[in-house]
């Protein structure tokens, strides 16, 4: 198979088949770079070089009536869990103007918990109206679970600009992770959020004990759905949880998900998210060549490197960093295309 070949095909308009996802998830190590340079030619073609930074905020932490499997948030894990109430609206500023200093371009704001009460959002408005005054450009993407279209189209007028709601896994592989709602809750959330003007972002956790088959089912359902952006999460299998001893992935695995996940949403940004040092190790570098994207710091539940590592990965890769001031004035040959006017293969 060539990879470049597919990721020319692509580009002009064709599409990956799902048998060509699977090969490509079942290729010889030998093929792994010839998988990646694929994977790099479409990143590149919708992106350029450019990497986006995504810091997350966490708004509320604590117990959630879920029972997700690998959530330590879970109240049915037994995981040791940090748990505070619902943040004043100045520490979510105050949070915002930290991200800007790291040189984030997004800036996310998490709670835990099914999903959010109207005082929750209304707090969280007014300190987005405050973030989008005091920090021009600044891209704010929120987390709060389910949600309804009257609080959506209040975070729409507030300025926010994304939503995030993963899918997770496979509509097949969901009820072996979760129980207490299903794999359309999910959908109907992310249908609701675009239908308020907000920037759809969902995407998946790898090494649960999924099979490749569901791997590109929930990849060629994102490619349906069309999300901006899809993070893609490694399994950080956390003691106390279901899914506690399960450790699944190898590095190359995880290049081999990232450059499909590419491959079949190729003009979506691409987000290495929690996980990915646990699980890419010294290999984190290769996996930009499918992303565009990460998170720099720490995660929801978990800790991420030294965000001065991530960017001294970045520049060693010789990339440059999307909404960087000290790059505003470099030519831009980033194309873009709409989500739901990209082909896709059966």
């Amino acid at each position: 198979m060539s990879w470049n070949g597919l990721a020319e095909r692509i580009v002009h308009g064709g599409a990956i088949t799902r048998e060509e996802a699977l090969g490509l998830l079942g290729s010889d190590d030998d093929e792994l770079l010839a998988v990646l340079d694929g994977a790099f030619r479409l990143r590149r073609h919708y992106f350029g070089r450019r990497v986006r930074l995504n810091v997350i905020f966490s708004a509320r932490g604590g117990r959630c009536g879920e029972d997700c499997g690998y959530c330590s948030q879970s109240v049915f894990a037994s995981s040791e869990v940090e748990e505070f109430s619902m943040v004043d609206e100045q520490a979510i500023v105050e949070a915002a103007h930290a991200a800007r200093a790291s040189r984030a371009g997004t800036y996310c704001i998490v709670m835990s918990g099914r999903r959010a009460s109207r005082v929750d959002v209304d707090r969280i408005c007014g300190a987005v109206r405050r973030v989008k005054a005091e920090l021009p450009g600044m891209k704010i993407c929120v987390s709060l679970g389910l949600i309804d279209s009257a609080k959506s189209e209040a975070l729409a007028d507030a300025g926010v600009d994304r939503f995030n709601h993963n899918v997770n896994t496979s509509r097949r592989f969901t009820p072996q992770i979760v129980t207490t709602h299903q794999y359309e809750d999910r959908l109907r959330t992310v249908e609701t959020i675009k239908k308020a003007g907000l920037s759809p972002c969902s995407g998946v956790i790898c090494g649960m004990g999924e099979t490749d088959d569901d791997l590109v089912d929930v990849a060629f359902d994102l490619a349906r759905i069309g999300p901006d952006s899809i993070p893609i999460n490694f399994l950080i299998p956390v003691e106390g949880t279901r899914l506690a001893g399960l450790h699944e992935l190898t590095p190359v695995r995880c290049l081999r998900i990232a450059a499909m996940f590419r491959f079949v949403n190729p003009s979506a940004e691409i987000r290495l998210a929690g996980g990915r040092e646990l699980n890419l190790g010294s290999l984190q570098p290769l996996a930009l060549f499918a992303a565009n994207s990460l998170f720099l710091g720490d995660y929801l539940t978990s800790e991420g490197q030294a965000k001065e590592l991530d960017l001294q990965m970045i520049r060693d890769l010789g990339f440059t960093i999307e909404d960087d001031p000290s790059t505003a004035g470099e030519p831009d040959q980033v194309v873009k295309v709409h989500a739901d006017r990209m082909p896709v293969g059966s």
